[in-house]
């Protein structure tokens, strides 16, 4: 028990937790995206809110959720332990050896994406979750996104962190299997391909969201309970 604790309480161990609870978020990301593609259909929401209904009445789904929290507190904990205990390590710049010229802008900014990432989940949070999990009121969730993407304001926002987003999981996705040990010249190929799917397929999939509701499909005057 003690030596799974130091393990787990060691660099290499927050490396595993942070490689573990990013692709479980990244999980999350693809299976989001899929509900949130509802939003798509032309059918005023419906498909959408009944998706949205089913999640928070759901008990094994409300579950999950709180292993969400934990993974992404988990997540991001152990970056910046990671990124504190590497500062440390190197208290003075190197004089020779140029960062720039040996290491991909994706992993150079890992943490200042992570961060504004996470600034961004707040404020999405604030957005969604707060008003339709914690208001007490049953809200459309499908107006709700109709209101947020009417504001210029909140679409770039939006689109910024999934650019972002994109950088953050194309140095993570194949960081994290680096890590577990599960990379291999055998496969290495099919593992860039469906690195290449996550970052840039997943956020180009939320991306289309802002646009389409914005551009095509506005808020009405009034949105609110139902």
């Amino acid at each position: 028990m003690k030596n799974t604790l130091a393990f787990y309480t060691s660099s290499i161990g927050k490396k595993v937790i942070m490689s573990l609870t990013g692709l479980f978020l990244i999980l999350f990301l693809v299976q989001h995206l899929a509900g949130n593609l509802l939003l798509l259909n032309d059918d005023g929401g419906a498909q959408y809110d009944a998706y949205a209904e089913f999640m928070a009445s759901n008990p094994l789904i409300r579950a999950i959720e709180i292993l969400l929290f934990a993974s992404l507190f988990g997540h991001s904990v152990s970056s910046v332990y990671i990124w504190l205990q590497n500062r440390r390590a190197r208290p003075t710049k190197y004089e020779v050896y140029k960062l720039k010229d040996n290491t991909p802008l994706e992993s150079r900014i890992t943490m200042l994406t992570g961060s504004i990432i996470f600034i961004f989940l707040v404020v999405h949070l604030n957005k969604f979750f707060v008003p339709m999990r914690l208001s007490g009121e049953h809200v459309s969730g499908y107006q709700l996104v109709q209101q947020a993407f009417s504001s210029a304001g909140y679409c770039a926002f939006y689109l910024f962190a999934f650019v972002l987003l994109g950088y953050h999981l194309k140095h993570g996705f194949q960081s994290a299997f680096q890590t577990l040990g599960l990379r291999s010249s055998t496969y290495d190929g099919v593992l860039k391909a469906i690195a290449f799917l996550i970052w840039f397929g997943v956020p180009l999939g939320f991306a289309i969201l802002p646009i389409y509701f914005y551009f095509f499909n506005p808020a009405p005057a009034a949105v609110g309970a139902y």
